[in-house]
């Protein structure tokens, strides 16, 4: 679950290899920040903290309804998702409008959470997730912490993105997998379609049977449908929300 993704097959964070993406680890996004009242010029707002090594901007990079989410947010989550899946940080403009993106989906989805009240990982949870990724990737202490250094990032952005990769599981699994049908008939086609051609170049000497292969196509083919049912859903919060994009903030 590591990189980004969630359970489901679909990222909201970067890019990474798992079934949704759904791979690895919907990169816990940062929460965005609300305001009363959000207008163009607020918007263009420049932020300055004076610091020992000079002056941090922070600009407002996208507004979404009543919330902003700001550039700092914006290269924060692209060190994570980076951090987690191993990967150097790619703080290209693109790559940055890019993450801009899927930070409001997850500010969409984050409202949601809110107003529908549905329940969040404990603590409990979450340290369990973050033990796990350190036994795994780095159980040296010393080393580990040279590594989030290296990132630039801090243990608490790990717990954060981790605890929202498990609330963004739960949330796709309550809200949009209880809709998804698929059939045995759905099950065998992709068997024949998709699974045993590539299971017999494979392993040409054995047999290839439906029943050693449907419960994880079951499962394939309902991420890939609640990601769709998703994909919709944020379509329709989006033309509700007001999303608007601060181009100066990505130059």
């Amino acid at each position: 679950m590591w990189g980004g993704f969630s359970s489901c097959g679909r990222s909201l964070i970067g890019p990474r290899e798992s079934p949704r993406n759904p791979g690895r680890r919907v990169d816990n996004p940062p929460q965005a920040a609300s305001l009363p009242h959000i207008t163009r010029w607020v918007a263009a707002l420049v932020f300055a903290v004076a610091g020992s090594h000079g002056e941090i901007i922070d600009r407002i990079a996208v507004s979404v309804g009543n919330r902003v989410i700001s550039t700092s947010d914006v290269d924060r989550q692209i060190r994570v998702s980076a951090f987690l899946n191993g990967a150097k940080p790619d703080l290209s403009a693109a790559a940055r409008r890019a993450m801009a993106e899927r930070l409001v989906d997850q500010t969409l989805i984050r409202t949601e959470l809110e107003t529908a009240s549905h329940p969040v990982p404990g603590g409990d949870e979450v340290e369990r997730e973050y033990r796990a990724f350190r036994a795994r990737f780095h159980p040296d202490a010393a080393e580990f912490a040279r590594a989030l250094a290296g990132a630039g990032i801090a243990e608490e952005d790990l717990k954060t993105e981790l605890s929202w990769e498990l609330t963004l599981t739960r949330f796709v699994g309550m809200r949009f997998q209880p809709g998804v049908q698929v059939t045995a008939e759905d099950i065998r086609q992709y068997f024949d379609a998709v699974v045993a051609p590539l299971a017999r170049t494979a392993h040409p000497d054995r047999t290839v049977e439906l029943n050693d292969y449907s419960d994880s196509i079951e499962a394939k083919l309902t991420g890939e449908r609640a990601d769709r049912e998703m994909d919709r859903w944020l379509k329709e919060a989006r033309a509700r929300a007001a999303v608007v994009f601060h181009d100066e903030a990505f130059q």
